[in-house]
């Protein structure tokens, strides 16, 4: 059950104060009068306990009257004008059983809410009289060059208007701290100008219903709050005062008004695109009311006020945008002239920098890092892109990152502000922008450390206001709406060329692709037609020798240079001709017996190597999947080279193992031979590369080039170490069942 409560009866504990039912307190203030009228029935059906008093009426209670019974046949021919087409709200002064009374009303689920209120003894003018104050002050709107102008212009305004002692204008930051703008008063009070008031001073849900209903009248802040009966309607739901001028408000708050030194206040809601931006505050250190009138000519004051402030910050956005978008334009522009973009922020970073008016930036992509200005260092940069890719963060924007994440409170030096976009939902890539650390000293309105006191075994709000110094460090310059929007749309241009140059690289990829099927098929044709002339010239040569007889020693050595050279060409031709079969034919995938095809292999170049000293090394080999005998062409060619190039070492060692990992078999052929110079190991596996004289090692050059077409065709890998004359390895891994293969 909701019932009324008095300051002194209240137990003011703030940590509950977030949560207080402020929108149905179940309670008016006493300077007036509510019912609530049935729409149907047009009966009242909940009422303050002050109503008989207020209206005039004989009785006990108004509870089941007519509206008619009430207030009588003229006023309710009036509100019932007003219900056959309703406005958001009603107010008229009526003549209501012998007396001047100003009458409110809305309409809300729960019924239509009617509020009473005896216009103030000093009430001397009508809403029209306000008018021409408006309206000259809307005129004087565009002389006002900057914010501060013209809040302290709204300020004095509404000082006029209302007549209190005190005016604060001030607006809420993204902490929703709120910094005064503007101030406007007689002396009376103190001064709180260039002062900030805490968060912790309007609660989230206070704050929201400031959202919602734009004036907020507190006469006197030691009202004994008068109950709503019953306090339930029909279907047991507490009575909702959102929009009702008499809401009964939080005693905490009034504890607050009353530690401040104001016995009545007035605020007006500035709203900016249905945000709330701050607040009209007015103060006075004795009671005042001010009438209904005076306050709906403060409350269409501080419409204009939140429409001028909009189109203002709107003005500046967009200013600031079509700016930014010009440097985007130009940086896009210089970007399209460089190999790749990370490469084009890199040498034009004066320009990177602009976009977000930043003193660093940073672009992450492919794994390559490049900077500009001031950063944090590079794996501190790598470690804030992963930490945001693990977030899944489309964009980050902060302005204080050691406090938002500890974790690197290291480098709030240069990055305490941090604006970031991914440019891949894939990888952890991004483009970020660095702020600095920007200390700088606050002035608030009172300690706010001291938001909570303790008094009596009683929380109450804070009692002193008195001007108080904060350092502030961590946080750097916030960054700007346009300035944000800014960074997002350069994404979507980095993000388009990243795409136009995917599809550049695919299609020289096709060409590629063209090219060297075109290449292996002239290869093949080629090869396969020189076979049979090289054939017959060796054939030939040895017919003449057997059938001239008397051939001079000369004439001899003439026809072994040419059986020796046709020999030679023949096998250059049919090394072409498999290394352009092996790109037309598709491998034929099974499982493979390494240690089987090892052993083959040693046996097959048995009969080469008899007069020759040769220690084999043989280790355990993990079976594989793949094409078996171009596995063995492939492992053959590397003990090939390994016997070749260490036939002058006694004893030749020739090492051969494999190891066998969760996604792949390793495979490994070793040797003591002469080796080679790692400077030019990237040449060892392209056609026809030698890194030694065919005097001293005869070959065609093929072989490695075959070996490595052939691992890559399996979705593996092959490499290379070596060191001049002292041997030479080779590794190559084969992916494991279920891994991709080219077959």
């Amino acid at each position: 059950m909701v019932s009324a409560v008095s300051t002194s009866d209240l137990n003011l504990d703030l940590d509950l104060c977030a949560q207080e039912p402020i929108r149905i307190p179940g309670s008016i203030q006493p300077h007036g009068t509510l019912v609530v009228v049935d729409p149907g029935s047009r009966r009242i059906v909940q009422a303050s306990a002050n109503a008989t008093a207020l209206l005039g009426r004989r009785g006990s209670t108004v509870l089941g009257l007519s509206l008619n019974q009430l207030i009588g046949e003229s006023a309710e021919r009036q509100i019932n004008s007003w219900l056959a087409n309703p406005d958001s709200s009603y107010l008229r002064t009526l003549d209501i059983n012998g007396q001047r009374l100003q009458v409110l009303g809305h309409q809300t689920a729960q019924g239509i809410i009617l509020e009473f209120e005896q216009p103030p003894e000093t009430e001397g003018e009508t809403l029209e009289a306000y008018y021409p104050r408006i309206g000259r002050f809307m005129e004087d709107l565009p002389a006002h060059e900057d914010m501060a102008s013209l809040c302290a212009a709204a300020a004095r305004e509404f000082r006029q208007i209302s007549g209190f002692n005190r005016i604060l204008i001030y607006r809420f930051d993204e902490q929703w701290n709120g910094e005064v703008l503007a101030e406007d008063g007689d002396g009376v009070l103190p001064s709180y100008a260039g002062l900030r008031f805490p968060a912790t001073d309007i609660p989230p849900q206070a704050r929201e219903l400031y959202r919602l209903n734009r004036l907020r009248v507190i006469p006197d802040a030691n009202y004994t709050p008068v109950p709503i009966e019953p306090p339930l309607d029909k279907g047991g739901t507490p009575l909702d005062l959102s929009f009702a001028a008499l809401r009964s408000v939080s005693p905490v708050h009034l504890q607050y008004m009353r530690n401040m030194g104001t016995l009545a206040s007035m605020s007006i809601s500035v709203l900016v695109d249905g945000r709330l931006w701050g607040l009209v505050s007015a103060h006075n250190a004795t009671p005042r009311r001010v009438n209904a009138q005076a306050r709906t000519a403060c409350d269409l004051l501080g419409k204009v006020l939140s429409q001028h402030i909009g189109a203002r910050q709107r003005g500046v956005y967009a200013a600031r945008r079509i700016e930014l978008k010009r440097v985007e334009s130009e940086l896009l522009t210089k970007i399209a002239g460089s190999d790749s973009f990370q490469s084009g922020l890199g040498n034009h970073t004066d320009t990177w920098l602009k976009i977000a008016n930043a003193s660093g930036a940073a672009v992450l992509h492919d794994d390559l890092l490049f900077t500009a200005g001031v950063t944090p260092p590079l794996d501190r940069v790598r470690a804030l892109t992963e930490k945001l890719h693990q977030q899944g963060a489309d964009s980050f924007v902060t302005d204080s990152l050691g406090q938002q994440w500890p974790d690197f409170a290291d480098i709030v030096d240069v990055a305490s502000g941090v604006l970031a976009i991914s440019i891949s939902q894939l990888h952890s890539s991004y483009i970020l922008w660095f702020r600095p650390e920007v200390e700088r000293t606050v002035l608030w309105a009172g300690d706010p450390r001291e938001a909570k006191q303790v008094q009596n075994e009683r929380l109450t709000p804070r009692n002193s206001f008195a001007s108080w110094k904060e350092l502030v460090k961590g946080r750097a310059l916030p960054w700007s709406e346009a300035e944000i929007d800014s960074a997002v749309d350069f994404r979507t241009a980095i993000v388009n060329f990243v795409l136009r140059r995917a599809e550049e690289r695919a299609e020289l990829t096709s060409q590629l692709q063209r090219s060297n099927r075109e290449l292996e098929s002239f290869s093949y044709s080629v090869s396969h037609d020189l076979r049979a002339p090289f054939r017959h010239i060796v054939g030939y040569t040895q017919l003449l020798r057997d059938r001239e007889q008397s051939l001079s020693a000369q004439s001899q050595h003439y026809l072994d240079s040419i059986n020796e050279a046709a020999a030679s060409a023949g096998q250059l031709v049919d090394d072409l001709l498999n290394f352009s079969q092996l790109g037309r034919t598709a491998l034929s995938v099974a499982p493979v017996d390494m240690q089987k095809v090892v052993q083959e292999i040693i046996r097959s170049v048995g009969p080469d190597t008899r007069d020759r000293q040769i220690e084999w090394r043989i280790q355990p080999l993990p079976p594989t999947n793949g094409d078996a005998a171009l596995l063995r062409q492939a492992l053959y060619n590397l003990v090939d080279n390994a016997l070749k190039y260490s036939r002058d070492r006694a004893p030749a060692i020739i090492e051969i193992s494999g190891e066998q990992l969760a996604s792949e078999c390793v495979y490994t052929v070793r040797d003591n031979g002469v080796g080679f110079d790692m400077a030019y190991a990237h040449k060892l596996f392209g056609v026809f590369q030698r890194l030694h004289r065919m005097e001293d090692f005869p070959g065609t050059g093929i072989g490695l080039a075959l070996t490595h077409r052939i691992i890559e065709r399996h979705g593996g890998w092959i490499e290379a170490q070596g060191a001049v004359d002292r041997g030479a390895e080779f590794r190559f891994g084969i992916p494991r069942k279920g891994a991709s293969v080219d077959g």
